[in-house]
């Protein structure tokens, strides 16, 4: 697909964003909303390309949410590169750039108002992150009443955060569709990541437990939970990370399946590889 050549224009306000897609709609043009946190990478670029099929106007926010962030998180850490991040988007031909500050979107400080997960806000992520559900839900409403978007494009890698985004606009009857693209991977199966920047040599290898976990439960799969359980967990064994959870959900609940599962099920997986945490998923069909 050849995308525009366009000057993508950076906008820090709500007001003015509001404008200019108040004007863009008003000659008809339909608008795609890419949400992310910056330090995009090729898993970002795909959400792009996908947004572009999709709608008119491309909007990209760049917003490092403190509320998805806990005590002891790496809010500060976390990678700020909005100069190489706007020169990409605008080789991808992205017409405009969110990047407001904490105190534009949260003017009066942390806000009393929030989205709430519920039951699975607080398992898997949730649980090694209280609050982070609440907060990534809170932002994303605020994102979308902002931007009024058509569609709104998520990656998979995100499983969690996909799910509770989907019901969140099914639930509140939110008057957009979220779109899901495929997780992007390495050659060698690992899951593209903000995060992979942290890693050193020896972690970038350790980091293929994940991905290698879950291959390994797609291979189990037919032979039941307990099975694929078993051989993801094995895999783990070779790699010196540390594990946080590994799960298999149904994909309409996202609770743990019944022992006796068959049909459809996600594998949702995190672990701690030197300093650095990473999570992935993959589909499979339970036998």
């Amino acid at each position: 697909m050849t995308t525009p050549a366009v000057a993508t224009r950076i906008v820090d306000t709500i007001s003015a964003l509001r404008g200019i897609l108040a004007e863009r709609r008003a000659g008809g043009a339909s608008v795609a909303l890419v949400p992310t946190m910056g330090a995009l990478h090729d898993g970002h670029f795909a959400l792009v390309r996908r947004a572009h099929e999709l709608a008119d106007v491309v909007v990209v926010s760049i917003f490092v949410n403190p509320l998805q962030f806990g005590a002891g998180e790496d809010l500060d850490r976390y990678p700020r590169t909005l100069d190489a991040d706007v020169a990409a988007l605008e080789r991808l031909g992205v017409e405009l750039v969110f990047a407001p500050s904490a105190a534009e979107m949260y003017p009066t400080g942390p806000v009393s108002t929030l989205v709430t997960a519920g039951e699975v806000g607080a398992l898997y992520e949730g649980a090694s992150r209280p609050g982070h559900f609440d907060g990534m839900l809170t932002v994303v409403s605020k994102l979308f009443h902002i931007a009024q978007p058509d569609v709104a494009v998520f990656g998979q890698k995100d499983a969690q955060q996909v799910f509770l985004v989907e019901r969140m606009v099914r639930d509140l009857d939110l008057p957009l569709r979220i779109e899901i693209v495929p997780t992007v991977r390495e050659a060698d199966g690992l899951a593209l990541s903000s995060r992979n920047r942290y890693l050193s040599a020896d972690d970038r290898r350790a980091a293929l437990a994940l991905s290698e976990s879950l291959r390994a439960a797609e291979r189990a799969a037919a032979d039941g939970v307990a099975e694929a359980l078993a051989e993801a967990d094995a895999a783990f064994g070779a790699h010196d990370v540390q594990p946080d959870y590994l799960v298999i959900v149904d994909p309409e609940t996202f609770l743990p399946v019944a022992d006796d599962a068959t049909g459809r099920a996600i594998v949702v997986v995190a672990a701690r590889v030197g300093t650095t945490r990473l999570i992935d998923n993959s589909a499979i069909t339970l036998g």
